[in-house]
């Protein structure tokens, strides 16, 4: 698979009152297509997260917004830009970070996960040491960890709570 030169392109979902931040590591090209997070039909995040909160499970993008910020919770990724070869965060290189500490300032965030390790890795080389946030890493929802059942991730995402 041909590497890219991707740009984010799905704006932060945020409010001043958010509390807690997931961090993915960039947005695949299913979900640059469709302008939202995880939107591969097959990542569990979704899922994972309607679990957690206890809500029912969002159909839409609107009702996916509003079951965040009604939780307090915000999305975003840690890369502005990078080069990649399809949604493989291995092959990431070149990365430039999105800019968290705007969201730091603009809202209540006191915690930072993210949702598997590229993200994590990336966040404490380029993000922490402006921000000073630690980041908590979780299991990828990806289709591609297959380790993690649905139940696993829904434990481990409890922890956002």
């Amino acid at each position: 698979m041909t590497t890219q030169t991707v740009v984010h392109n799905i704006p932060p979902l945020y409010d001043s009152e958010s509390r807690v931040l997931l961090l993915g590591s960039i947005p695949s090209p299913k979900s640059r297509e469709v302008r939202f997070f995880y939107g591969h039909p097959q990542n569990r995040f979704w899922r994972v997260l309607a679990a957690v909160l206890d809500e029912p499970m969002p159909a839409s993008i609107p009702e996916k917004r509003a079951m965040c910020l009604k939780h307090h919770i915000a999305l975003w990724d840690t890369i502005a830009q990078c080069n990649i070869a399809g949604a493989s965060d291995t092959s990431i290189k070149n990365a430039v970070p999105n800019d968290i500490g705007r969201l730091l300032r603009e809202s209540k965030i006191e915690r930072i996960y993210a949702t598997g390790g590229k993200s994590a890795e990336l966040y404490r080389k380029l993000v922490e040491p402006q921000t000073h946030v630690p980041i908590i890493q979780l299991p990828s929802t990806s289709p591609a960890n297959a380790a993690w059942s649905l139940e696993r991730l829904i434990e481990a995402y409890r922890a956002i709570l």
